[in-house]
């Protein structure tokens, strides 16, 4: 057995361990492991879309959210500094620009603030991470040292979570407009512009990935950076339910709100 083979999930293709993939068996294994651990999956995602959260729980997942948004162009800075072919330099860069804009106020982290902003959060403690879960830290940081440690491959294969956003997305927009009355469409203007721009960065990754894998061993390298990313996104909403929704204060609960991190207002009548 290949000592780089990875073992797949029972949803993935089975394959020979050291046959090379062909584009379309990588594309298939690849698309076979965002449908098991993408991150759509998580009963966070299913409370938070079908109106079982409250004001305060939305709020915690819109702020702890905010760290990934606001890191993700450091991530892509930093697979920048480690590209040196001009023409991928000049695509990757335009995910910097999506993020960070043009100009102040524009691009998706002034985007994803105007969400924060709408939900009632201080501006001030969304943008300085006091009230993160450490979790939310942790995970953000392990996401930027994989950019920077692991091979280019690795690296813009991590980014292939965006070919399943455009399904969350639709759910999540459509999900909180027609069950939250503190939510408008206004507030969710960022999901708008991530409907066209995530399908297109993770096309073009996937074709990146599919052209430039060519032993079984960077193949596998590939699998494996998808899983990875998917499990940053699944840990976060992991500690997102397990202080805020699992273990919420109250009778014959703990409380698992870390010392430090958001603590939302409570509830009236509670």
């Amino acid at each position: 057995m290949n000592a780089h083979a990875i073992e797949t999930a029972p949803s993935e293709p089975r394959i020979a361990d050291d046959a090379l993939l062909t584009p379309a068996q990588l594309e298939a294994r690849l698309r076979a492991i965002g449908a098991e651990r993408y991150h759509d999956k998580h009963p966070f995602h299913a409370l938070l879309h079908s109106g079982r959260l409250n004001r305060g729980q939305v709020q915690a997942w819109a702020l702890n959210r905010f760290e990934y948004q606001r890191c993700i162009p450091l991530k892509d800075a930093a697979l920048l500094a480690r590209i040196e072919d001009p023409d991928l330099r000049r695509i990757w860069r335009q995910r910097i620009v999506d993020h960070d804009g043009e100009r102040a106020g524009d691009g998706g982290i002034a985007r994803w603030l105007h969400l924060t902003d709408a939900l009632g959060l201080d501006r001030d403690l969304v943008e300085s991470g006091r009230g993160l879960l450490p979790a939310t830290r942790f995970a953000v940081q392990a996401y930027i040292h994989f950019v920077r440690e692991r091979s280019l491959l690795e690296a813009i294969a991590s980014s292939l979570t965006e070919l399943f956003a455009p399904n969350i997305i639709g759910q999540r927009v459509a999900g909180m407009l027609a069950h939250y009355d503190f939510v408008s469409k206004p507030a969710l203007a960022y999901f708008d512009s991530r409907l066209h721009q995530a399908p297109q960065d993770a096309h073009f990754a996937l074709d990146y990935v599919k052209q430039h894998a060519r032993s079984r061993e960077q193949q596998d390298a590939v699998c494996a950076a998808l899983r990875f990313k998917c499990e940053v996104l699944w840990s976060m909403l992991d500690a997102l339910y397990l202080a805020y929704v699992g273990n919420a204060p109250g009778e014959d609960r703990i409380d698992m709100i870390p010392p430090g991190a958001f603590r939302p207002d409570p509830e009236p009548g509670a």
